[in-house]
């Protein structure tokens, strides 16, 4: 038997209470929602929270889930050598309670941004992809699989 070759993901794509999105600038990626991989014995909203205060020094509350998405692309990580399994990410709009904008090992910057204002940061385009679907979110979840290499292309995309 061989084991399961995914990673399982979680994005938080915090509002505090005057409509500012947080987003974090990070070392390979450029401006990104916080987020990343889920831990051994740990749930999905424990995760993103987890995340979230990590990256940031934000603390926060899970509102909705808003994305699934996964990415069937097979391609090397930054190291150049290392094959990336497949992910799947969900995508979760979470309401700012309190901390610092602080950064981390994975973070260089920290910042809230007008809603409005977001897109004119965020330059991966699946990441612009993801963001977008956030930002007209009507309550039906998106579901989406797409591959980034070698250029982003979306496979398939409806609401579940």
């Amino acid at each position: 038997m061989s084991w399961p070759t995914h990673i399982v993901a979680a994005g938080g794509y915090v509002f505090d209470k005057n409509g500012n999105m947080l987003i974090v600038k990070t070392h390979n990626r450029g401006w990104d929602c916080t987020g990343g991989q889920i831990e051994v014995g740990e749930n999905i909203e424990e995760g993103v929270l987890r995340e979230i205060s990590e990256e940031s020094g934000v603390r926060a509350s899970v509102r909705c889930l808003a994305g699934i998405y996964s990415n069937i692309g097979q391609h090397l990580y930054y190291d150049g050598a290392t094959p990336v399994p497949t992910k799947v990410m969900l995508d979760f709009i979470c309401d700012y309670i309190d901390g610092e904008l602080t950064t981390s090992d994975e973070t260089c910057d920290v910042i809230w941004v007008p809603k409005s204002k977001v897109l004119e940061y965020v330059t991966a385009p699946a990441m612009l992809f993801r963001f977008k679907n956030v930002l007209e979110f009507d309550g039906r979840i998106h579901y989406c699989s797409y591959v980034t290499k070698p250029e982003f292309k979306v496979i398939s995309s409806r609401f579940v």
